[in-house]
């Protein structure tokens, strides 16, 4: 079924297509616009500047678009962009960007934002990301692809997370993970490399194995970071995974002088 519960809060700005489904009570601003094929549920606000793709879900109570719960914001025009085929379950909340941020929030395609997760202002989220129940992003966080933030889980502002990265339950993440790995902890510290995730994304043992020396270089060897990153270049077989690696801890050596690197 199709259409606009006519108890639902449209504004006639806004941009909603033919085949959008819009629940009873919800309410929907004059910046809004939705792709075709989305499923906005009861009981949802819709604000701010908020451009939401195609075939979306966004369930009950989730609260979109709002402004960033942030004491420099002054009502400037700063926006969310929300791609496709995402999942935004009850009570989730998406904050719009800040001026000094770059001005959007953004949530990429095929993403699972469980009940009650939130993302501030700037954060950039690539896709199939998963968070967990309660999981909750400060400011300017950047998960990338594949990246799962388990149940109230916690991300300091600024943050990067690489891709194909997990994070326990309950933990606090302060400073930079790299991609591929498995982090815990309260503050939370690599733990490992993420073979599962590894496995499950169809990553080639030979690719694997890679990752495996990379890590051991990195976590493991008496070397600083520099020279492990060195180590890794000449002598472990290149891939993109591999590459991918050196150069995310490379920029977050220089932005936080190595500060995510910590052995478990």
């Amino acid at each position: 079924m199709t259409g606009i519960h006519p108890s639902a809060i449209v504004h006639p700005a806004a941009q909603i297509s033919d085949d959008v489904t819009i629940g009873p009570y919800s309410i929907c601003g004059e910046n809004v616009s939705i792709g075709r094929g989305t499923t906005i549920g009861a009981h949802v606000v819709l604000d701010g500047w908020c451009r939401i793709g195609e075939h979306n879900t966004i369930y009950s109570g989730a609260v979109v678009g709002s402004p960033p719960q942030d004491l420099k914001y002054k009502g400037e025009k700063t926006k969310l962009t929300i791609g496709n085929h995402n999942v935004i379950r009850e009570f989730v909340t998406l904050n719009i960007g800040t001026k000094g941020g770059g001005g959007e929030t953004k949530l990429g395609d095929e993403n699972l934002l469980m009940a009650y997760s939130h993302v501030a202002h700037d954060c950039i989220i690539g896709n199939r990301v998963v968070m967990a129940n309660a999981a909750t992003l400060g400011g300017h966080v950047v998960l990338e692809d594949g990246v799962i933030m388990s149940g109230l889980s916690g991300v300091h502002h600024f943050v990067r997370i690489g891709s194909l990265s997990i994070v326990g339950g309950c933990s606090k993440v302060l400073v930079d993970i790299p991609p591929y790995c498995m982090v815990d902890g309260h503050p939370a510290k690599v733990r490992g490399l993420n073979v599962i995730g590894l496995r499950r994304n169809n990553v080639p043992i030979e690719t694997r194995n890679s990752l495996k020396e990379a890590y051991r270089l990195l976590y493991r060897s008496e070397l600083n970071v520099d020279k492990a990153l060195e180590k890794i270049v000449k002598e472990v077989p290149d891939s993109l995974e591999v590459r991918h690696v050196v150069e995310f801890v490379r920029e977050t050596s220089k932005g936080k002088s190595g500060r995510a690197l910590q052995p478990k």
